[in-house]
């Protein structure tokens, strides 16, 4: 914690249900995960699960996938606090999620539609390779955005000094 920001990046487990479950429905009030989908992404072994909290609370998560035997980790959920957004929080989630994933390559779905998050993964070294038609429950399709670990420096720091 430092006063630039103020908050932890933890792990999560099964004891955070209700306050993920809160934050889900805030966070993606079209695509929330029902509860088992919860349960499951706190309890199953194997899965990186982390929370930020500020102030003994619940501003953020993510949760990823190493797919175990390859070389592609997934990026399953990241969703911040709206109160929180634009503090740097979810590129921090971001990097510890991509850390202890551990993965050559690591991928993401995103609506087509959110354009914030979109671009935020392109910063970070994200690019898209596909598109999934109908992915999301509404119809939308997803994009799905890859990340080949140790060239997004490269990538990271060159948009970061054009836009200064």
């Amino acid at each position: 914690m430092s006063e630039a920001f103020p908050f932890q990046i933890v792990p999560a487990n099964w004891r955070d249900l209700n306050e993920l479950r809160e934050l889900e429905n805030v966070v993606f009030e079209k695509d929330a995960w029902p509860l088992l989908e919860l349960i499951g992404v706190l309890t199953l072994p194997g899965q990186v699960r982390l929370k930020v909290v500020f102030d003994g609370k619940m501003i953020a998560f993510a949760a990823g996938e190493p797919h175990l035997g390859s070389d592609v980790g997934w990026i399953d959920t990241i969703g911040v606090h709206p109160d929180w957004r634009r503090r740097g929080v979810a590129s921090l989630l971001l990097d510890a999620c991509e850390q202890r994933l551990n993965r050559k390559r690591v991928r993401l779905a995103v609506r087509a539609s959110n354009d914030g998050a979109r671009a935020l993964y392109a910063l970070h070294g994200y690019k898209p390779v596909d598109v999934e038609r109908g992915y999301y429950e509404d119809g939308e399709d997803g994009v799905i955005m890859e990340k080949v670990m140790g060239e997004a420096n490269v990538s990271r720091g060159a948009a970061e000094n054009a836009e200064k």
